[in-house]
């Protein structure tokens, strides 16, 4: 079964749309476990406009599932990752003033800078993975950093599934076979949904992971986080 990670950015901007602590992370974050998901994911940015530094580190505390820190391999996030010890980080290319994710890493160009990045992480025993288009030379380069797995942008499938869902997976089904073929783990996320989201799990061979959050929480206002949970579960089976 392909794990899902929950991604609980929403959740802090909600809560930080008020201040306070409403609604409380933390217990969000042990519901979601609760209800059946393997892992939570959080994307803390520099401005730290939906998670803080300091809730990354209180989850890292608390969560009993996988733990998946994503995010720009700045200076503050090496601190951060190397303190609290996730399951997972994830690089990912962001800018800091991205809305959100927008590209994967150009892994080729990269390669020195990743490849120092990743040895930093597993020198320190966190699983590493990046965040890359479906392209089949990102993933050689990714496969080259010594990065445990790749975490396959989904943006571009989301967009064009309605539209023509047998083209919009075939980069994906490629790039997945490539990683197989190489020995590189795969997981994906990116606008993913209850839509499309069983499509790209029976058509990805080897899917081990993906991270959803904004379609999760969306979705949750009308059918309930505890249903939602559940109806990606039986999707991902």
């Amino acid at each position: 079964m392909t794990k899902l990670s929950v991604n609980i950015n929403k959740i802090a901007t909600l809560r930080n749309s008020r201040g306070g602590n409403v609604p409380n992370l933390l217990k969000v974050a042990e519901d979601i476990e609760r209800f059946g998901a393997q892992g939570i994911t959080v994307h803390p940015r520099p401005d730290q406009r939906h998670i803080r530094y300091q809730d990354t580190i209180d989850l890292a505390k608390i969560v009993t599932t996988e733990f998946n820190v994503e995010g720009n391999p700045n200076p503050k996030f090496v601190e951060l990752v190397l303190k609290t010890k996730p399951t997972q980080v994830t690089l990912v290319p962001d800018t800091v003033d991205a809305i959100t994710s927008n590209a994967g890493w150009d892994t080729v160009q990269h390669a020195n800078f990743l490849t120092d990045i990743i040895s930093t992480f597993k020198a320190a025993g966190i699983r590493t993975s990046i965040f890359v288009d479906p392209a089949i030379a990102m993933i050689d380069g990714a496969k080259a950093t010594g990065a445990d797995r790749i975490e396959l942008y989904t943006e571009s499938y989301a967009e064009a599934y309605t539209v023509d869902k047998e083209k919009a997976i075939a980069p994906f089904i490629a790039a997945a076979q490539r990683a197989n073929a190489i020995g590189i783990g795969i997981n994906a996320g990116h606008d993913l949904s209850l839509e499309n989201i069983h499509y790209f799990k029976t058509h990805i061979p080897e899917l081990l992971e993906v991270s959803i959050g904004h379609a999760l929480i969306c979705e949750s206002l009308y059918l309930g986080l505890e249903n939602v949970v559940n109806m990606y579960l039986n999707k991902l089976k």
